[in-house]
Parts: C-alpha cells; sequence; structure tokens
C-alpha cells in the first residue's frame, strides 16, 4: 500500500508522514500495526466531535438508507441541508440568517467574494499579510504569502493587503473596496487574535465606506474558541460569515452565511449567480446537522476553555517559548523551525499526532477534538515534554 501511495496518488509535500490507517476512533487513530496515535491534530481541527462519533455515524447510516445525490444544489428540499440552515440561523445574529452549503471551505470563501463584488459593484478586495483562506485561485488571490502563489500567478486583481492587528492600515479601506475578508483568528499565520476593538475598528471603517465585511472561521468556527464562532469574542458582527472544517464532523463541508437581502442577489441579474453541484450533500448535511446539535446541546464549548488551560499548565518547557489562540486553537512555539520538526516527528514515533502550521515553521499546532478528554491531554502533553528533553542541540 506504500508503494502504491506514491506511485498512484497525487502527493503535495517531499515528505509526507505516510501513516497506513486501520481505523479511528474517539481521540485515537490506528495504522495497519494497530500502533494507536493519540490525536492532537483532529484532521486539521476539522473532526470536531473527535473521529467516528456515534451521533454522527448514526446520522450519515440513517441518510444513506433514505437518497443521496438527487439533483443540483438549490432546487429540491432536502430536509438535511435545510434543517442545517435552519440550526445555524437559530445560533447567529438576525443578520445572519441564510446559507449556502458548499463542498469545502475554500469553494465557500470564492462563493462570499462573489457575493461581495455582486452586492457592492466593486472589484477591489482587501485581505491580511500572512492570511490563508484556500487554494483555489480566488482563494489563493487573497492568501497573503507571495511565496506560495508566485508560481500561479497571474491571479485576481485588485487585492491588496493590510497589516492585520494595524489600525493605520484601515485607512486603505475605502470607497473602491468590495470587501475585507479576514481570518477571525489567523490560522497559518500562528493563530493570532485580533487585538482589542481591532475587529470592531475594521467593522466601523467598512461601514463608513459601504464596504462588506467578510470572517472566516473556517478553522475558528464551531465550537474550538470556547464560542460556536470565534467573532462572538471580539464584539464584530460580519456581513458575510464563512465556515467548513469542523462543521462537517468529519466530511467535506463549507458554507458561508449572510443576510436574505445579499443572498438573494444570487437569483437574478445574473440567474445562477453562484451554483454548485454537490453542494448541500445529504449525507453531509446530515452530519454536519449531527455535529452542530452535539456542539450547541451539550457543554463541549464551555468545556474548551477549561481544556486551553489544561494544554498550558502541562506544556511548560524551556523550549515551549510561547502559545497562542484560544480554547482547543493552539499554537505551542519553540525556539527553531528545527526543534519544531524534530518534535512533531518524534513525536509521531512515541504515539502521538502533531502538525505544523503553513506560514510559521516554529509553531506546533494542537488542534485536537473538543471532545479530548483531560486525561488524554496530560499524557500528550507528557509526551511533547519528553521528546523536548531528549533535544539536547539547538540553537
Amino acid at each position: 500500500m506504500t508503494e502504491d501511495f506514491f506511485k498512484y496518488q497525487a502527493q503535495t509535500s517531499l515528505n509526507p508522514l505516510a501513516l497506513e490507517i486501520s481505523h479511528a476512533k474517539g481521540s485515537y487513530i490506528y495504522d495497519k500495526n494497530q500502533k494507536s496515535y493519540l490525536d492532537f491534530v483532529a484532521g486539521v481541527s476539522a473532526c470536531t466531535l473527535g473521529h467516528n462519533h456515534p451521533k454522527v455515524i448514526s446520522a450519515i447510516k440513517g441518510q444513506i438508507d433514505k437518497y443521496l445525490h438527487v439533483m443540483v444544489y438549490g432546487e429540491y428540499i432536502q430536509e438535511p441541508a435545510v434543517e442545517l440552515a435552519k440550526l445555524l440561523s437559530k445560533f447567529l445574529p438576525k443578520s445572519l440568517d441564510k446559507t449556502y452549503l458548499t463542498n469545502s471551505g475554500t469553494e465557500a470563501i470564492e462563493g462570499a467574494l462573489k457575493l461581495a463584488k455582486r452586492a457592492t459593484g466593486r472589484s477591489e478586495m482587501i485581505a491580511a499579510k500572512k492570511a490563508y483562506h484556500g487554494n483555489t485561485m480566488g482563494s489563493m488571490s487573497i492568501m497573503g504569502y507571495e511565496k506560495r502563489k508566485r508560481a500561479f500567478r497571474p491571479l485576481l486583481p485588485d487585492v491588496r493587503f493590510i497589516e492585520f492587528n494595524d489600525e493605520q492600515d484601515l485607512q486603505h479601506i475605502s470607497t473602491k473596496t468590495a470587501c475585507v475578508i479576514l481570518e477571525t483568528i489567523q490560522g497559518g499565520a500562528g493563530f493570532i487574535e485580533p487585538n482589542k476593538d481591532y475587529l470592531e475598528k475594521v467593522r466601523k471603517r467598512c461601514d463608513q465606506v459601504g464596504a462588506l465585511l467578510i470572517l472566516d472561521e473556517i478553522q475558528s468556527g464551531i465550537g474550538r474558541t470556547g464560542k460556536l464562532f470565534g467573532f462572538e469574542h471580539y464584539n464584530c458582527v460580519p456581513d458575510i460569515l464563512v465556515m467548513g472544517k469542523g462543521l462537517g464532523g468529519g466530511m467535506p463541508i463549507g458554507a458561508f452565511t449572510s443576510s436574505s437581502s445579499l443572498m438573494d442577489l444570487f437569483m437574478d441579474n445574473p440567474r445562477l449567480g453562484h451554483i454548485t453541484t454537490f453542494g448541500g450533500h445529504p449525507v453531509i448535511a446530515a452530519s454536519a446537522l449531527a455535529t452542530l446539535k452535539e456542539i450547541t446541546k451539550s457543554d463541549l464549548m464551555h468545556q474548551t476553555l477549561k481544556k486551553e488551560k489544561l494544554f498550558r499548565e502541562h506544556l511548560k518547557h524551556p523550549l515551549i517559548t510561547e502559545i497562542r489562540g484560544r480554547g482547543l486553537m493552539l499554537a505551542a512555539f519553540t525556539p527553531s523551525a528545527e526543534i519544531t520538526n524534530q518534535v512533531i516527528l518524534k513525536c509521531q514515533d512515541e504515539g502521538l499526532v502533531l502538525f505544523w502550521l503553513l506560514f510559521e515553521p516554529k509553531a506546533i499546532r494542537i488542534t485536537p477534538s473538543l471532545t479530548i478528554s483531560n486525561e488524554e491531554i496530560i499524557k500528550g502533553c507528557g509526551i511533547i515534554i519528553d521528546v523536548l528533553n531528549t533535544i539536547t542541540h539547538y540553537e
């Protein structure tokens, strides 16, 4: 299988981790040799309720017995998709009441950008330096990291970048601006939170010039920061909210939500303003609905902030220079990329799954499922500390 993996399946890096997976359950992944790995990554923030959560699996199996794909998005009434959009509306501000379901977060970003242009009649888009919003051509155009997109130019025109948390840069938002798009918490850059009142000031500036504010909650949403969406911490409601990853409960999904008045613009001029074949797929919507119900009915979000404290308490070491983030969206920093690489690779050998961040080589990603237990947190932190203790040569 390993040979076929490298021969037939396209790769994205020179040295993939290449674990051959047998099965996964709860907070653990098992390889073909039945070795267990405590998962501190959760499919890169996607498996909100852990692996094979019984309510998610039950919802998927129940829907499979009824029907799979039957019609392109938006034509037939399919209960799982309708109920998912309705439940999202229940927990969002009144101005965010209509949702478009997509197949991935990056596709949702594309739809949000199109909606902003359609609504404002403007072309300029403003994003943040070191931003990551996906890898399709539009999403890549607003990626604030030239090294990763240089090979794919030309990209979308009329994009300019501002420094995240720099209030002086807000003057660049003008009457030419269709939208400002920001990650509520910057992910690839190192889990950077907005400074106090920063998002409020962005919101105010957008209102002054008639630009729309898009907040990307693909990573920070669905309870990961202790609230259903990260923006709830910062007194700032976007015009368009984008989500993905953790919403699907381990299934591929994306979504963007806005007001009915804005979303209805896709129905006309032009007709079929945004279309997708598989968006809102009934099996995936059923999985997402079960996930959202469990998150909002349980105390998992409340526990998330307690679990953050546990991580910070048990990850104290001279080689951990800082822990950024909130809730279970954490990044532990070491003094160098070399040390970070050693920790991630050696921890895998010791049965702990960690991962990197896109643009910050010193950071260790820690984004476990919200269902991870206190005992599992302490166990995993112990493995990290033990590995750090073996690293004796560093700059």
